[in-house]
């Protein structure tokens, strides 16, 4: 089902005075702005290509690829490949490495419709418009999404294992990750990589709002070339694909906060009883801990006061959004309808490009941005677990936005692939 090619990778010129640390940046949607201002001083870094400062961002980034193809600094490697990429990292609490294993891709955009990519959140609007038009303007992929393929008999982890020995670049990113890149050019094993992905159905992981900037911008070359055989390099998105088979996949929470209440801390309190049972926590630090594991459970601060709050459970069967009950019983549905929706009264619509709703993994930013007044409420959440999102996925719905944090991110700057007619595969 999934159609998938090599890549004649954009990478930067080795004769450069730099490290690769110095020239990989974060992806778009979790790159801090001191982040992206550090980076900015080296006009070198991919963040001015796939976060490209300015008023006109997209025209920047196209400026800029061109004066880096003329002058060399990244220069496309003479033959297709497919990318190798490993990730080793650990986790709070554990001295257990791990290593995420994949390579990298091209893959055919599919539309939702034709149930070979799947994917498993909604997106934000704005974001989707801001991809289109950096496509557009740059004609190049400047960082990966991530897409999971599913194979129990871990056909391709042999030939990446070896070929993970012979790296290219090995760097430490700003996660602490250790990432490991290499390639393989031989024909036979790259079309044993396209063959174990002709049959499979692909779960967009990370990277919803990339994806569908590829889909509308295919859409638009469709309109203006009707006789388009579906070959053109306009028609491929770059894709970081992993195995969902593997132990090595983690999916941390990513929580909800609120700027603002659109009414007074007692009336949200109040409202909140009709719906959860709610819990007073004497020490903020521990509301992650006090909810893990337990269904529909969230930790609730503001005020400098923290709240256990778990769901009545004869009150889950009103949610009466129009979903299938794989995504009506997930943790981030009862927090959107009941919290959002019916405590706040922020439909459901309106919730996608809410402003002042912002989105954060860190526990502990969640707390500090309440205490400093940068935020009113903070919402803390669960984690998602791998079967909940191929349930929901293989359902045909979709979860809230900002509902999974696939770790580690994949960093940008490692390759790029360009879908002009005279440099693509």
């Amino acid at each position: 089902m999934a159609e998938i090619l090599p890549i004649k990778a954009f990478r930067y010129n080795h004769k450069l005075p730099f490290s690769i640390d110095a020239l990989t940046s974060p992806l778009f949607d979790v790159v801090s702005v001191k982040q992206r201002q550090a980076l900015y001083r080296n006009a070198y870094n991919s963040i001015h290509i796939s976060v490209p400062p300015g008023p006109e961002p997209a025209d920047s980034a196209r400026r800029t690829v061109e004066h880096w193809k003329r002058a060399g600094i990244i220069e496309q490697d003479p033959l297709p490949g497919i990318y190798v990429y490993y990730q080793y990292f650990t986790l709070p609490g554990s001295e257990k490495e791990y290593v995420r294993k994949g390579f990298l891709c091209h893959i055919k955009s599919y539309e939702w419709e034709e149930k070979v990519v799947l994917r498993h959140e909604n997106t934000i609007p704005a974001s989707v418009n801001d991809r289109i038009e950096l496509l557009a303007q740059t004609q190049m992929h400047t960082s990966a999404t991530h897409g999971l393929y599913t194979d129990e008999a871990f056909t391709l982890e042999q030939y990446m294992d070896e070929c993970i020995t012979s790296p290219i670049y090995e760097s430490e990113d700003y996660q602490g990750v250790r990432d490991v890149l290499s390639v393989i050019h031989d024909a036979k094993v790259i079309q044993k990589f396209l063959d174990q992905l002709q049959d499979q159905k692909v779960i967009l992981a990370d990277g919803h709002h990339r994806y569908e900037g590829s889909l509308a911008y295919r859409r638009q070359m469709l309109q203006q070339h009707p006789n388009a055989t579906g070959a053109e390099p306009f028609n491929y998105h770059l894709m970081y694909l992993t195995n969902a088979a593997s132990d090595d996949l983690r999916i941390l929470p990513t929580h909800r906060l609120l700027d603002s209440l659109p009414i007074s801390p007692e009336v949200f309190l109040e409202r909140l009883e009709r719906y959860f049972t709610l819990k007073l926590i004497e020490e903020p630090f521990m509301l992650n801990e006090v909810i893990t594991g337990k269904q529909w459970a969230f930790g609730v601060y503001l005020q400098g006061e923290a709240y256990k709050a778990r769901l009545k459970p004869e009150v889950h069967e009103t949610l009466d959004w129009d979903l299938p009950q794989q995504v009506k019983n997930l943790d981030l549905t009862v927090m959107h309808y009941f919290i959002l929706q019916k405590v706040l009264e922020i439909d459901r619509e309106k919730q996608r490009q809410y402003e002042g709703l912002s989105y954060v993994r860190n526990f502990a930013e969640c707390l500090a941005r309440v205490d400093s007044g940068a935020s009113a409420l903070a919402l803390i959440t669960n984690e998602v677990k791998m079967e909940e999102v191929k349930s929901v996925c293989y359902s045909g719905a979709v979860m809230p936005q900002k509902s999974t944090f696939f770790y580690p991110k994949v960093i940008c700057g490692y390759l790029f692939s360009s879908i002009k007619e005279d440099e693509f595969y």
